[in-house]
């Protein structure tokens, strides 16, 4: 296994001369020797004609914005100490309010004679090619905020750039500094994430530094991030819009993806401790405990529903969400109370393991199971109102994502799930409770999940008007890393992993039931102040669309993530 450390020219002798470069980030322990397998966590990856490396160790450039106070100033690096035979391919940029924390890939030309022998026109040019020359999109040259030229490499016909290049030189960079890549080789990208947005009197234009991620992503999905930045004006000009690509996977083995033994040593080395609030009413059970203790199968037009076998065996498999099936709590008052309860001891994590960003990442998406969703909390201001039903729900998924880097193991980032919404969070900004084992907080009755402890409002928190989302440390939690269970492992092939009968059925957990809200939405209005009452229109759209009606979820394979990527 390859280490790729971190390392910033301006730390070692230099570190007097610029104290506000970001520290680098590391995870809390070191990485464990990982299982052996093929190609996970071998520092490289064979994307087909190309093979690319995982740089993070990096040589400062310029920064913005320091020298004007402000604390969200952007920092642009080159990477350094590329192996012989690798080529950049674009600089790296962050906010210098973060921990150093990023990466930027190299590759490599792949010399197969298979490859060359084939008869494809394409496949007879070389992958990776020097650009033209370069076209000067954005320059600054002052004393105060120093100098730099950013860089456009313009590619040959048939190829793509992947990355601007800064420098402090007016003369531009050689054309040996980066490579162009051919364009079957890409796929297309977007901006994602704003970095910032630089001014200078010299351009007579601001432009805007944006992250990029490739455009079609998902389980399916090819695109591979560089790690490089976009950069486009403010203004809209046409003549500063530029054209740059990512990479693709071609190789559809998806050799560095982590084999089973792998996976179980992954989750077992990251999996997060789930912390419930301590006043939680509605706590998890597993699936079985849930059919085995009397939920029911409900056939539209029946009017008795059915008890379902415990492994979900008699549920209805596959289709769509038609409206046809919906699971319930049994019509006994005691069996219906002991469900919603939950079952903590039973409860497990139900893991899929898929691929990301071509291959390059792997998804640990960690599904848990509530057989009751509570009744939401609104703030209206200072007020605080525990609603009497609205919100509640029967059966409630909830996930969360380990984002694991396939080129060393590494632990990049997790997706918190939030309702219908959620967010990536870096791992510099997680909770660690053990080794390298992250925290997810568990919102009270809703179980939403959120990398800290708080009060997190669902609405308009500008007015101080919408759900609230409590959080705390408990002594009611679930270590992920020993509870769970392996559900879907596609990638894998055909027998490695059995797909619990449950998984199948598509249809919703829970029966649907639409509310009166105006009644208590009269209460919400009542209490606001007459100067930020809206109409009973407006107000509805501050609030989440749990609050509408009580709609039981679709199971884990019914939502846009499992083949998709995560919602942000």
């Amino acid at each position: 296994m390859l280490g790729f450390g971190w390392e910033c020219l301006c730390w070692n002798d230099l570190s007097e001369l610029c104290p506000q470069e970001p520290r680098p980030f590391s995870l809390p322990s070191p990485l464990p020797r990982w299982p052996q397998g093929q190609g996970f966590a071998t520092g490289r990856v064979d994307l087909g004609e190309i093979e690319v490396l995982k740089i993070t160790r990096f040589e400062s450039v310029w920064s913005f914005g320091q020298a004007h106070g402000k604390l969200r100033g952007v920092s642009f690096y080159r990477p350094i100490r590329i192996p012989d035979g690798y080529h950049c391919l674009g600089h790296y940029c962050q906010r210098t309010d973060k921990p150093l924390r990023g990466y930027v890939l190299v590759a490599r030309s792949l010399v197969d004679k298979e490859i060359q022998s084939r008869s494809d026109s394409l496949l007879r040019s070389p992958p990776l090619v020097k650009p033209l020359n370069y076209t000067l999109i954005w320059s600054i040259d002052s004393d105060r905020d120093g100098s730099a030229f950013f860089w456009y490499p313009n590619p040959p016909i048939g190829y793509k750039a992947l990355g601007i290049v800064v420098t402090n030189d007016p003369m531009g960079p050689d054309i040996e500094q980066v490579r162009c890549v051919r364009e079957d080789l890409t796929e297309p990208c977007e901006p994602c994430d704003l970095i910032g947005t630089l001014e200078s009197k010299q351009s007579g234009y601001p432009i805007r530094v944006w992250d990029t991620r490739p455009f079609r992503r998902g389980m399916k999905g090819k695109g591979v991030s560089t790690g490089t930045f976009f950069c486009d004006s403010v203004l809209g000009l046409k003549e500063q819009d530029l054209e740059i690509a990512c990479l693709k996977n071609r190789d559809y083995t998806l050799h560095a993806m982590p084999n089973l033994d792998q996976v179980h040593a992954l989750i077992g080395h990251y999996g997060p401790t789930v912390f419930f609030h301590p006043d939680e009413s509605y706590l998890p059970s597993s699936v079985e405990w849930f059919f085995k203790n009397g939920a029911l199968l409900y056939e539209d037009g029946k009017e008795k529903g059915e008890r379902i076998k415990y492994d979900g065996s008699n549920l209805p498999c596959g289709g769509c969400n038609d409206g046809e099936f919906w699971i319930d709590l049994p019509e006994e008052d005691d069996s219906r109370d002991f469900l919603i309860s939950g079952n903590l001891d039973s409860a497990e994590l139900y893991v899929h393991v898929k691929p990301a960003l071509g291959g390059t990442f792997t998804d640990i998406v960690m599904w848990v199971f509530c057989p009751f969703n509570g009744p939401a909390t609104l703030k209206v201001g200072p007020v605080s109102i525990v609603m009497s039903r609205v919100g509640q729900h029967v059966g409630d998924w909830e996930h969360y994502t380990l984002r694991v880097s396939n080129f060393t193991g590494e632990l990049w980032s997790m997706y918190f799930s939030e309702h219908s919404g959620g967010g990536w969070v870096d791992a510099s900004e997680i909770e660690y409770i053990e080794r390298n084992r992250p925290i997810v907080y568990s919102s009270k009755y809703g179980h939403a999940s959120f990398p800290h402890p708080g009060t997190y409002l669902q609405g308009s928190s500008k007015l101080g008007i919408g759900m609230r989302n409590d959080t705390a440390r408990s002594n009611i939690f679930i270590d992920s890393s020993v509870r769970y269970r392996i559900i879907a492992a596609e990638y894998l092939g055909g027998g490695v992993v059995s797909e619990p009968c449950w998984l199948q059925y598509m249809r919703e957990w829970g029966p649907t039931v639409i509310y009166d809200s105006r009644s208590e939405l009269d209460k919400v209005i009542n209490l606001l102040p007459i100067f930020v009452r809206f109409s009973v229109e407006n107000l509805f759209d501050l609030f989440p669309t749990e609050l509408y009606g009580e709609e039981g979820p679709t199971g884990p394979k019914e939502k846009d993530n499992w083949v998709g990527d995560e919602r942000c």
